[in-house]
C-alpha cells in the first residue's frame, strides 16, 4: 500500500488543522493506521492510532490526548487527524502510516508502510 499525507501548515498556537492521508491498494480496511510525528532533531514520536476495520478504537499520545483526534473512511481509503487548540511543541512533520498485524502498536517499528509527512508549524 502507499500512503500520501496532506494539510499541513502554518497555524497559531489555539488553532486547528485536518490532517488526510490517502492510501492506494487493496484491503485498506484490514491495516491498523497510525500517526507519527518527528520534530527538528529529536525521535520520531508516536501521536495516534486507529484500529483496522471498523475504526472503533483509537490511542493517542498522552501528549495530544482531548485535542486530537484520528478517525478513518475505508470506502474513500483516507485517515484524519483534526488537530485541535495547537501548541507550540506540536510542531513537527507528521507522518501515516499503516500496520498489518492489528495491534495498535505505539511503535514506530510495527508499521510497514508510511507516507512521506507533511509539516505543521505553530506560531506562539
Amino acid at each position: 500500500v502507499q500512503l500520501q499525507a496532506s494539510g499541513g501548515g502554518l497555524v497559531q498556537a489555539g488553532g486547528s488543522l485536518r490532517l488526510s492521508c490517502v492510501a492506494s491498494g487493496s484491503f485498506f480496511n484490514n491495516y491498523v493506521m497510525g500517526w507519527f510525528r518527528q520534530a527538528p532533531g529529536k525521535e520520531r514520536e508516536f501521536v495516534a492510532v486507529i484500529s483496522n476495520n471498523d475504526g472503533g478504537s483509537a490511542r493517542y499520545a498522552d501528549s495530544v490526548t482531548g485535542r486530537f483526534t484520528i478517525s478513518r473512511d475505508n470506502a474513500k481509503k483516507m485517515v484524519y487527524l483534526q488537530m485541535n487548540s495547537l501548541k507550540p511543541e506540536d510542531t513537527a512533520v507528521y507522518y501515516c502510516a499503516a500496520e498489518r498485524t492489528a495491534l495498535l502498536s505505539s511503535r514506530a517499528s510495527a508499521y510497514d508502510y508510511w507516507g512521506q509527512g507533511t509539516l505543521v508549524t505553530v506560531s506562539s
